[in-house]
């Protein structure tokens, strides 16, 4: 894998690849189609399949499907140089006084699933307080390689043209605007992270390779390579659609740090723009593909989903034997903790409005879509 993109160099996804644009700039591909802007603001909602905008149908099987195509783009970036945390939030900052065993949590307890164990609940309160801690440190961890290592290599395409999806030039200057916030989100995720180590003293405990990023990489190994650039586009669209859920519990919480929700609530904020832009985009795309490639993508869909919201539970076991668990006792846990149930429960639930926009496409209307969802336990 190259070490700066996290994407080997001449791969299927060449065509976007930074190394790739900076020597060959490409053409505008496609002139704006119309006004812009003068529809929905900032906060709209996200636009999404069946809403009367024209949303794609499939074709006669030859090429690309003839579609009426989505309706127009209602830009939700539009107060994005008052509003956007790479703009106007102020950096968070970690004090003293948030660890001093009084303070409130780094993360809060009851989003760190762990921790409703009775065995991780009896720890003594410093080996507790290292739980969520390393949590937090899982969460940044995510963020920065989600948004530097595979989002922003598929927004810089969207801006540079070469994704194979013609937008609208607005499209392509929020695409910019994206790319500013996601390498943002990466900065202030790396910054709270330093400061948690330097305020508690407490390393980070981390693979050195997220775990969606080993599921996607062997994902995209397994395909034939002409499927690898969809199925890279189709995982951002996931990703961008589905972290904005995740992102809800946290600033809710004033047990928490300051710091931390202060910077989750930056990322969730910036990230509903970005939901919306991803919903909109997906009726472009889906209106490029063909019938075989919407096949395609209705039956990858769902393992990306199951690659982007699956805990990394031999990571877990790791971290838990280190906090004085016996073998059995840690796997316990993880088997009464994380159950299969409880995988699924979580995962229709966070998955739900991404699962809507493509089944409205019409992605999961073949029995081998239907399978792959009940598969990774994603059918209602």
């Amino acid at each position: 894998m190259c070490g700066t993109v996290g994407m080997f160099v001449g791969c299927s996804a060449l065509s976007y690849c930074p190394r790739r644009l900076l020597q060959a700039p490409s053409a505008d591909p496609e002139a704006p189609d119309g006004p812009e802007g003068d529809a929905a603001g900032e906060d709209a909602p996200a636009a999404h399949a069946g809403d009367g905008s024209g949303a794609a149908h499939a074709g006669d099987g030859s090429g690309a499907a003839e579609d009426t195509g989505p309706g127009p783009y209602r830009s939700p970036f539009r107060s994005w140089y008052e509003r956007s945390s790479v703009r106007s939030a102020p950096r968070r900052l970690l004090d003293a006084g948030d660890v001093d065993g009084t303070a409130p949590w780094l993360f809060p307890p009851d989003l760190v699933p762990v921790t409703r164990h009775p065995l991780v609940r009896d720890l003594p309160g410093r080996q507790f307080e290292d739980v969520l801690i390393q949590h937090l440190y899982r969460y940044l961890d995510f963020t920065a390689k989600l948004e530097y290592l595979v989002v922003n290599r598929t927004v810089l395409g969207i801006a540079h043209g070469s994704v194979g999806v013609p937008v609208p030039e607005e499209m392509r200057l929020d695409a910019y605007k994206m790319y500013c916030d996601e390498a943002y989100h990466a900065l202030f995720s790396a910054d709270l992270a330093a400061q948690v180590h330097r305020v508690t003293g407490t390393p980070a405990r981390l693979p050195e390779e997220p775990f969606f990023l080993r599921r996607l990489t062997g994902l995209l190994a397994g395909l034939p390579a002409a499927d690898r650039p969809l199925a890279e586009l189709l995982f951002v669209i996931v990703s961008e659609t589905l972290i904005s859920a995740s992102l809800a519990e946290v600033p809710q919480r004033g047990s928490v740090a300051p710091a931390v929700t202060g910077t989750i609530r930056d990322h969730a904020v910036d990230e509903g723009r970005h939901h919306a832009y991803f919903a909109h985009f997906l009726q472009r795309l889906w209106a490029r593909l063909g019938p075989a490639e919407r096949r395609t993508a209705g039956t990858l869909v769902p393992s990306l989903m199951d690659a982007f919201l699956r805990p990394d539970l031999d990571a877990l076991r790791e971290e838990l034997a280190g906090y004085d668990l016996k073998r059995d006792e840690v796997e316990q846990i993880v088997a009464e903790v994380y159950t299969p149930e409880v995988l699924s429960e979580h995962a229709r639930a966070t998955s739900q409005q991404t699962r809507r926009y493509f089944r409205e496409l019409g992605a999961f209307e073949t029995g081998a879509a239907q399978d792959e969802l009940a598969a990774y336990g994603l059918l209602d």
